[in-house]
C-alpha cells in the first residue's frame, strides 16, 4: 500500500466526527488482532481516550500523532519508530477527514495522510441515504487529488439480518462505486461508548471494557484483506529492533499518578522521561495511595478529578505528603486536572465543594458554560524543573473548569495559541510547575533532561 514497503498502514477517517470511525478503528483492530498478527494502533491528533481504547484491544500503546505539537518530521521520526516492529498500522483520524486546525487542512487527518504517504479509507453513515451516498463519495474523492484514498466503509448499513438498505445503496449508486465499498456494517447500538463533558467515559470507567460481544459481531463484518488491499500475514522474521530507544541507567524515580482521576499522558512523554532516566512508577490517589518509597519526582496528569473529588479528599495522607514534599523542593508537575489536584479545592458541578491537595493556594470550580479547546505554544518566564526561563514547548488546552481564586499569580507560562492570541497562563511556586496546558515534551529539545536534573539536585540534597 505505501511506495516505500514498509509496514501495511491504513488511516480510518470519515466524513464527520460521530461517523463511526472509532467503531471502525476498534472492530479493525479486533479483527487484526484476532488474525494473530502485531498491530501499532496511532491517534491524529491530541485525544487521550481513543488511544486508551486501542491499547486495551492489542495490549500496546496507541500513540499521537498530532501536527501542532510535533511538526512533520517529528511525525515522520514517531511513526516509524513505533511501527518498526509491528505486521500492520492503523491510524485512527480526528474530526472529519479535510478538518484541520483554525479551518484550514493543517494537522487533519488527510495531511498526515500526505506526510506520511498511507492511504485513507474513509467511513461514511449512509443512515437514511441511498443515492446520495454517490454524491459523498464523487465530494470526497475529488476534493483533493494528491490525496490516495483507497476505498469506502459504510456504517449503519441497514439492520442484523436484512439485505435491504445495502442492496439499494448498491443499485443507486452504480457497480463502479460499488466496488470502493470496503465493507458494509449494519445498524447496531452494540459499541457505542457512554460520553460525559468533554468527551467518552475512559476505560477505567467503562463496565463493558472486557465484553468483546460487539467487538467481535463489527469485526466479522469488515474484509481485512480488502481494506489493505493484499493479504496481511504475521512477519516470520523479526524486524530490525536498531531503532528501539535507548533508556539509560535509571538514577531517579518518578511518581506519576494514574488510575481513572489522572489517565491522560501522551506515550511519547513517558517515554522520553523513561530515556532521560528516569524510573516510572505508578500509583492510584483515588485508591488511597500515597507516595512510592524513595520518590524524587512527581506527576499528575489530567483526567477527570472532579468525577473523583470525594475520593480524593479523603486521601488526607497523600495531600500531606505532598505539601511536606513541595516545602522541601521535590519536582512536581501537574498537567489540567493534575493542576486543580495540586490546588487547594474543587468545586464540582452539583456546587459541592471539595478539598484538594493544598500544594497551589488556589481554587477551582466546574462550570459547564465554560469551555476552553485550544493548541498553545508556551515560554516559561521562570527557571523551572523544564529548563531555564525562556523555555518553549508546545501542547493543548480541553477543560471545563477556570480558577475562581488565587493566592499566587498565574504567570509561568507566556501562552500564545495557535491562532495567535497570546496570554499568560500556569503557575510555579518552590519547585512546583503546575498548568491547564497538556505539553509535549518532545516539542523542546531537552525537557525531560532538566526534568530529570532536578530531580536528581533534589535527591543530592535530600541525601545529604
Amino acid at each position: 500500500m505505501q511506495s516505500n514497503n514498509q509496514t501495511p498502514a491504513i488511516i480510518i477517517s470519515a466524513t464527520h466526527s460521530g461517523a463511526g470511525k472509532t467503531t471502525v478503528t476498534r472492530a479493525l483492530l479486533a479483527a487484526l488482532k484476532a488474525k494473530g498478527l502485531t498491530v501499532q494502533p496511532f491517534k491524529i491528533g491530541p485525544d487521550f481516550i481513543d488511544p486508551m481504547y486501542h491499547t486495551a484491544i492489542v495490549d500496546k500503546p496507541s500513540v499521537n500523532l498530532d501536527y501542532w505539537m510535533m511538526g512533520e518530521s517529528g511525525i515522520r521520526e514517531t511513526f516509524s519508530r513505533w511501527s518498526q516492529n509491528a505486521d500492520v498500522v492503523v491510524i485512527e483520524g480526528m474530526g472529519a477527514l479535510f478538518d484541520g486546525a483554525n479551518g484550514t487542512d493543517e494537522g487533519s487527518a488527510a495531511h498526515i495522510a500526505k506526510i506520511l504517504d498511507i492511504p485513507v479509507v474513509v467511513v461514511l453513515d449512509v443512515y437514511g441515504m441511498t443515492r446520495t451516498t454517490a454524491a459523498i463519495m464523487d465530494g470526497v474523492a475529488s476534493f483533493d487529488p494528491k490525496l490516495k484514498i483507497t476505498g469506502y466503509i459504510l456504517n449503519r448499513c441497514g439492520y442484523i439480518g436484512s439485505e435491504v438498505h445495502k442492496n439499494l445503496i448498491k443499485d443507486a449508486i452504480g457497480v463502479e462505486r460499488w466496488n470502493q465499498v470496503l465493507s458494509t456494517i449494519s445498524n447496531s447500538p452494540a459499541l457505542e461508548v457512554a460520553e460525559r463533558h468533554l468527551g467518552l467515559i475512559t476505560t477505567y470507567e467503562n463496565p463493558a471494557i472486557n465484553d468483546n460481544s460487539g467487538l467481535t459481531y463489527v469485526s466479522m463484518q469488515l474484509d481485512v484483506n480488502k481494506i489493505f488491499g493484499l493479504e496481511l500475514k504475521a512477519n516470520e522474521i523479526p524486524k530490525s529492533s536498531s531503532s528501539k530507544p535507548v533508556i539509560r541507567t535509571q538514577s531517579a524515580r518518578l511518581a506519576v499518578a494514574r488510575d481513572a482521576a489522572f489517565c491522560f499522558y501522551y506515550e511519547e512523554n513517558l517515554l522520553a522521561l523513561k530515556e532521560a532516566g528516569f524510573e516510572i512508577v505508578e500509583f492510584s490517589p483515588i485508591k488511597g495511595d500515597t507516595l512510592p518509597p524513595v520518590t524524587d519526582a512527581v506527576y499528575f496528569g489530567g483526567g477527570y478529578p472532579e468525577s473523583f473529588a470525594r475520593e480524593l479528599e479523603d486521601n488526607v495522607n497523600l495531600a500531606a505528603q505532598l505539601r511536606h514534599a513541595a516545602k522541601l523542593g521535590m519536582p512536581i508537575f501537574g498537567e489540567c486536572g493534575g493542576l486543580i489536584y495540586l490546588g487547594r479545592s474543587l468545586t464540582g458541578f452539583d456546587g459541592k465543594t471539595y478539598s484538594m491537595s493544598g500544594v497551589l493556594p488556589v481554587d477551582f470550580v466546574m462550570d459547564s458554560s465554560y469551555l476552553q479547546i485550544r493548541y498553545i505554544e508556551l515560554t516559561t518566564r521562570h527557571d523551572s524543573l523544564l529548563g531555564c526561563a525562556g523555555t518553549v514547548i508546545r501542547g493543548q488546552e480541553f477543560h471545563q473548569s477556570r480558577v475562581v481564586s488565587s493566592e499566587i499569580l498565574s504567570d509561568f507560562y507566556t501562552a500564545k495559541t495557535s491562532d495567535g492570541r497570546e496570554y499568560m497562563d500556569g503557575f510555579h511556586q518552590q519547585n512546583v510547575v503546575a498548568s491547564y496546558a497538556h505539553i509535549y515534551l518532545n516539542s523542546c529539545e531537552g525537557a525531560a533532561n532538566n526534568f530529570i536534573n532536578a530531580a536528581r539536585r533534589f535527591q543530592m540534597n535530600r541525601n545529604g
